[in-house]
């Protein structure tokens, strides 16, 4: 082997070796399902909405569904979330009625079915809060696959850390992808109309 082959089989074996782990990686994430990854986010769960009522994954059928996983002590990544919601629930107009916005409480010790009442009365109104028992909430987030962690704090209190990302799930309920609010609340409810 010259010395002008042997640096690009190292080259070689060094990118070979790098593939190879990042087919490792995904294959343990479950990323390598091919056409059925995406229904690998979703399924079934039952929770209560800010106003007592009922909330399944049967709910999302027939609509298109935004949802935000936070908690109502949530000090900024929630509130500004669920603001850019409401602002793309406004620039929808009338087609805001045939979406299904939720923010789902990753923290049900504090936030009940009456907390999350006040806490959304300050969002657009085509917005439910859904709770539920621990072992309800725990369901539906590891359907949804997000991940929530209780963070103590020196005061004796709790924050939590969790998954800050907008879920869209098609008409049948299944996920299709992120949805970006990084734009205009108007290119985010031109977009969201598509799946009408």
């Amino acid at each position: 082997m010259d010395r002008t082959t042997r640096p690009l089989v190292i080259i070689a074996a060094f990118a070979a070796s790098l593939a190879i782990g990042l087919l490792v990686t995904l294959w343990l994430m479950g990323g390598l399902r091919g056409a059925v990854a995406p229904a690998a986010i979703g399924g079934p769960f039952r929770l209560t909405d800010q106003a007592g009522q009922t909330v399944t994954e049967k709910s999302l059928i027939g609509r298109p569904t935004i949802i935000f996983f936070g908690f109502t002590h949530c000090p900024d990544v929630c509130p500004t979330a669920l603001f850019e919601m409401s602002e793309v629930l406004r620039a929808m107009g009338p087609d805001a009625a045939k979406v299904n916005a939720y923010f789902v409480s990753v923290d049900p010790e504090r936030d009940t079915a009456a907390v999350m009442k006040d806490y959304i009365s300050s969002f657009d109104p085509n917005l439910k809060g859904l709770t539920g028992s621990p072992a309800e909430i725990a369901k539906v987030i590891s359907a949804y696959r997000v991940y929530a962690k209780k963070i103590p704090l020196k005061d004796g209190d709790y924050t939590m850390d969790h998954t800050a990302m907008i879920y869209l799930m098609d008409s049948k309920g299944n996920f299709v992808r992120p949805f970006n609010l990084k734009r205009t609340p108007e290119e985010a409810a031109t977009d969201l109309k598509r799946y009408l």
